[in-house]
């Protein structure tokens, strides 16, 4: 099964850019990735924006990230099942530390780079 992370970028002072998520997804020997602004939470949307693939290195990676862009944190890994995909479309099952349950990304129609992601916790058996 294919793995994923979520991790607390803090950004350094001189950057405009606030703190954020940055959920990635291991696909095809890089990691999709998506910063969120917040943290997913069953049955809330979420702004996110698509960014460049990321090297499979920050599966397991924590700490400062090179040319003094911030520090990352992992707040949660695990493995995920892909539901269905398409190129504006991920619907999969996320078993995480943290997260248990669907994780849909979708591409808002107006602006490619903006992505929603919705979170539907697993019910206890």
């Amino acid at each position: 099964m294919p793995r994923f992370v979520i991790l607390r970028h803090d950004m350094p002072p001189h950057t405009d850019r606030p703190a954020h998520w940055d959920l990635m997804l291991e696909t095809g020997g890089a990691l999709a990735t998506w910063a969120l602004e917040e943290l997913p939470e069953s049955g809330y949307t979420r702004a996110a924006v698509r960014l460049a693939d990321h090297r499979l290195d920050y599966l397991e990676f924590e700490g400062p990230v090179s040319r003094d862009r911030g520090t990352v944190t992992r707040w949660d890994a695990g493995q995920y099942r892909v539901e269905s995909q398409s190129p504006t479309a991920w619907h999969i099952i996320v078993r995480g530390h943290q997260l248990n349950g669907q994780l849909v990304l979708e591409a808002v129609a107006e602006a490619p780079q903006r992505w929603t992601v919705r979170y539907a916790a697993a019910e206890d058996p």
